[in-house]
């Protein structure tokens, strides 16, 4: 879909991209921001079928977070927390605070539009994996993805761990 000649769309009438990993993680989604011509602030509509989930439980330290519950219930993971979330709903999850997670725990699907800062670097937790990803000046739609984007796992090391100390100067 391109731009709106007037920034104006429906989500009832956007096209979906289907994403399902497993079991557990399954969503329709569409770039709402590639749509309406946006680039600093993303918005992506989420329809996650009934008992699934969208992402894995996660910590952005670069990008705040805004979610808009459009309709259906479900449950919000926060920090320890289980909270029921529902139509009308607005969450919000800032850069560096606890992690989060939205679960659709109905038996109907769940929509919701998760707003972003485009930041140019964020780096994601995932407490129940052990992962982090880093992200560098990621894109959209018109862009190419990330100069630089990596997950793993790290290994904790000193500052001077892996650094040649004892060799001679490049200058």
């Amino acid at each position: 879909m391109t731009s709106s000649p007037h920034n104006i769309v429906n989500v009832a009438d956007l096209e979906l991209k289907w994403l399902k990993v497993g079991n557990r993680f399954e969503v329709g989604l569409h770039d709402i921001d590639a749509a309406i011509g946006t680039e600093q602030i993303g918005a992506t509509l989420h329809v996650v079928p009934a008992g699934k989930t969208a992402w894995p439980y996660h910590r952005h330290h670069g990008n705040d977070e805004l979610f808009f519950i459009v309709s259906g219930t479900g449950t919000y993971r926060v920090g320890e927390a289980r909270l029921p979330i529902k139509a009308g709903d607005c969450i919000g999850a800032p850069a560096g605070g606890e992690a989060h997670q939205i679960i659709n725990s109905s038996a109907a699907e769940l929509r919701y539009i998760a707003f972003a800062n485009h930041g140019r670097a964020d780096v994601t937790e995932y407490p129940d994996s052990g992962r982090i990803a880093v992200d560098i000046a990621h894109g959209n739609d018109k862009e190419p993805m990330s100069i630089f984007s990596t997950a793993g796992k790290l290994t904790p090391f000193g500052y001077w761990d892996g650094e040649d100390t004892e060799g001679e100067n490049h200058g």
